[in-house]
């Protein structure tokens, strides 16, 4: 017996109903509704290949095996170790020629448990050598209009010109370059725990970043014979050796970035005596570099409400005669991966602190020209100080001193306790709201990579997801912190919809190479951090997830996590199995497409004949006419039987919808054999609808979906991802409501990053795409980048 009936609904009108005889199955009435309901309450089986190909399946195959460096719950294991490399260096800055010279005295401490016999050293300026293999390897192609004719053209002497590599005693040590690579050979090998020093001294030349590019360079100001130096792997750094990796030595090709140690630097800068310098560390001959009057100012931006200007615009501004004396600043950094800077005369100043929960004060500071104003002054130290607050609490402390955003015209930059950020306003002054946004997201970004890698210190040359990625969701929350309805660009859901169903010979899974990915700023950037954001309002909600996240950054601080690192600690610290949701957004190019094929309305069969053939009766009398029955009202004026009563007999008056005695007894007996359980049971008014979903893009997600009733009231519905566990491609649940429901949405918030919304409704609803008559632009409403111009203009 079925004590269900069922309706399919079409302009809301009732189609069938379907009901048995409880007699046919000789089951109790409790017996057949547990069964009927719990079948429809599960979800489908198929059988699986001979091989497992689940998307619930664990990670096992996928993650490096625990052991003591690195444990299975994703902390440093308890014979974790990492190597040091420590720094003194005297730098100059020629401003004549645009070259760094440096000397460096490098203390090598070999923590590992392992006898090295010669050192890796990265030579990352190298990259903008002539015989690089960045420009070796670029492709290009005259019929796609792909040439870089300018890189082609190049004639840069780039590349670090090593003079030479000794031993503390003045003793020649041999070393081999291999393109960005440079191994130093030891007279002996460092045993384990043992610790190295040797000098090396270098120079070469700073690259114009405005014609040729770079991470780093120079400015030229032409109209002032002006430059602002932005300098950063100006020095041969310490490649990494690890538990891991081994020497981690993959040549720097341009995209993958940096892999570094940890360590303490001593650093003087010598500079043109007119140049402001802004730095990694903390300045320790204030008195020597700067006015009392600029040393006062510091001192009042510490517990000042808003920034204060160290260096006015007026003081730089002033600077016309370029001074041929020099000044050095000293500057000392502890337990920094590290180390960047800028210096110019172009620069202003501000600074205000930013007290953090320990009772520190960092100091958030900006360094930019007059070209930066209006924008830098109103926004760039603002920016600075909300990336320590929200960081901070979703991570930990800002454990440094200071905190410093330099201006440039394009780039954005990271380099601990200093980044550098594009942003600069129209020469009138104005600026597009792009630009502004720009500039405070691009701030946010960079400062915020104190966090992630130069603390939380990731392989970048290898993964970089893990710093670009987590970051990139940081700033999505800082963004929102520091605006209510700031435009993000990256992190919501809806964002990444277009690359996620983008055409899947260009798109990689995140857990691809640096240097091997397509389309890098939405595989590494944007599709990790909507992950992490999807995670966190969806998947685990957030409470579990800021937990499990901020367990991670402490576990990880001043440490170098792997990837399986951080998917086994936001596990361990959540109790939530996310092996699925890995292998999917990180291991895969799958997308999210659930379609809502179906939904079925039931309701529960009373038995009772006045209800029962009443209802049925309302379902036949709403069926329409069959259309040769009205054609034929009108060709044929009587029918056989209309003219000849005698061949009318019981059938021709029958009612098969009217109740009789016999309905009746049958009623009573039923409900006779009825407990009292099973009386509430067959008593139920409620709707039960029968949801189906089949999984297209392949990505197993959330199903989030809100039902509208009839009375215009709304409730939405949350089922674990896990609905999907034993059938990965189709799914049906049943739902229970006392109202009847009228549409049905799927992903009602755009929370899942669905491609495809025409299937997400029911009834079906169709979404309409805009497309444009007119090449070349009659865009009306959003005329112009940059409205504040043409209203000053006015």
């Amino acid at each position: 017996m079925l004590l269900l009936r069922r309706f399919k609904t079409i302009n809301y009108c009732y189609i069938c109903a379907i009901h048995y005889h409880y007699k046919r199955i000789n089951m109790s009435v409790k017996q057949i509704v547990i069964i009927t309901l719990s079948l429809m309450f599960s979800v489908t089986l198929v059988s699986q290949d001979n091989t497992n190909q689940n998307k619930f399946r664990q990670l096992y195959d996928e993650l490096a095996t625990p052991n003591s460096y690195r444990t299975a719950s994703g902390a440093p294991g308890h014979e974790y170790w990492q190597q040091k490399a420590d720094y003194n260096m005297d730098v100059v800055l020629d401003d004549l020629k645009q070259t760094v010279h440096g000397e460096a005295t490098i203390t090598y401490t070999n923590n590992s448990p392992d006898v090295l016999s010669y050192l890796w050293m990265q030579l990352d300026q190298n990259v903008r050598a002539q015989d690089s293999d960045s420009k070796k390897i670029a492709t290009s192609s005259i019929e796609k209009k792909n040439v870089r004719l300018k890189r082609m053209l190049n004639d840069f002497d780039g590349g670090f010109k090593i003079e030479f590599v000794k031993d503390t005693d003045g003793n020649d040590l041999p070393y081999t370059i291999n393109k960005t690579m440079m191994r130093v050979d030891l007279p002996k090998p460092i045993p384990a725990g043992g610790v190295y020093s040797y000098k090396i001294k270098w120079w070469y030349n700073i690259n114009d970043r405005m014609k040729i590019g770079g991470r780093s360079g120079y400015e030229y100001f032409e109209d002032e014979d002006n430059y602002i130096y932005t300098i950063a792997q100006f020095f041969p750094r310490m490649a990494v050796y690890c538990d891991n990796e081994g020497w981690q030595h993959k040549q720097f090709l341009g995209n993958g970035e940096f892999t570094l140690n940890f360590g303490d630097y001593d650093v003087n800068l010598t500079v043109p005596a007119d140049h402001i310098v802004a730095s990694t560390g903390e300045l320790q001959n204030t008195t020597e570099v700067l006015t009392s009057k600029e040393i006062e100012r510091f001192e009042k931006a510490k517990t000042s409400s808003k920034p204060v200007m160290v260096v006015t615009e007026k003081e730089a501004n002033a600077k016309k005669k370029h001074s041929t004396k020099t000044k050095t600043w000293n500057f000392k950094a502890t337990n920094v991966r590290d180390f960047g800077w800028a210096s110019s005369r172009k620069f202003m100043w501000d600074a205000i602190g930013v007290p953090m929960s320990d009772g520190r004060v960092v100091m958030a500071m900006s360094y930019y020209p007059k070209e930066g104003n209006p924008l830098w002054g109103q926004y760039s130290t603002a920016a600075v100080k909300q990336t320590l607050i929200t960081y901070s609490k979703h991570t930990f402390d800002y454990p440094y001193p200071v905190a410093i955003s330099v201006h440039t015209k394009w780039i954005g930059m990271e380099y601990p306790m200093i980044c550098f950020n594009g942003g600069r306003p129209e020469d009138d002054g104005t600026y597009s709201e792009s630009t502004k946004n720009g500039l405070i997201s691009v701030v946010i970004h960079e400062v915020g990579h104190n966090y992630f890698p130069m603390i939380v210190n990731s392989d970048e040359r290898q993964w970089t997801w893990m710093d670009e990625g987590l970051n990139t969701f940081c700033q999505y929350l800082t963004e929102q912190e520091f605006d209510r309805n700031y435009k993000s660009r990256r992190g919501e859901p809806r964002n990444i919809v277009n690359y996620m169903k983008g055409d899947k010979s260009h798109i990689t899974p995140i857990m691809t190479n640096s240097e091997s990915l397509f389309q890098f700023g939405a595989n590494a950037y944007a599709k990790p951090a909507t992950a992490l954001n999807i995670l966190r309002e969806t998947v685990m909600g957030r409470e579990l997830f800021d937990f499990a996240f901020k367990e991670y950054a402490n576990r990880w601080k001043f440490k170098s996590p792997s990837p399986a690192d951080f998917f086994r600690t936001m596990e361990d610290a959540s109790a939530v199995d996310l092996d699925w949701f890995w292998r999917g957004w990180f291991y895969t190019t799958d997308h999210v497409d659930i379609s809502l094929d179906d939904v079925k309305w039931f309701q529960i069969n009373t038995q009772n004949p006045s209800i029962e053939k009443a209802l049925q009766r309302k379902i036949k009398d709403s069926e329409p006419d069959k259309l040769n029955y009205e054609n034929n009202l009108k060709s044929i004026p009587k029918t056989m039987l209309e003219e000849n009563a005698d061949l009318k007999d019981f059938y021709t008056s029958y009612d098969p919808y009217k109740v009789t005695d016999e309905d009746q007894k049958k009623y009573k007996k039923f409900m006779a054999d009825l407990d009292e359980d099973e009386k509430r049971i067959i008593a139920m008014k409620e709707n039960f609808y029968e949801l189906s979903f089949s999984n297209i893009g392949g990505l197993v997600m959330p199903l989030i979906i809100e039902f509208t009733f009839t009375d215009g009231s709304k409730e939405i519905k949350r089922i674990p991802a896990e609905i999907w566990r034993k059938n990965n491609e189709e799914v049906t649940k049943v739902f229970l409501f006392k109202k009847e429901v009228v549409n049905v949405t799927l992903d009602p918030l755009l929370e899942t990053a669905d491609t495809e919304l025409d299937n997400n409704f029911w009834p079906p609803r169709m979404l309409p795409t805009r497309f444009e008559i007119f090449k070349g632009g009659r865009h009306y409403g959003n005329e112009g980048d940059n409205p504040m111009q043409k209203a000053k203009k006015k």
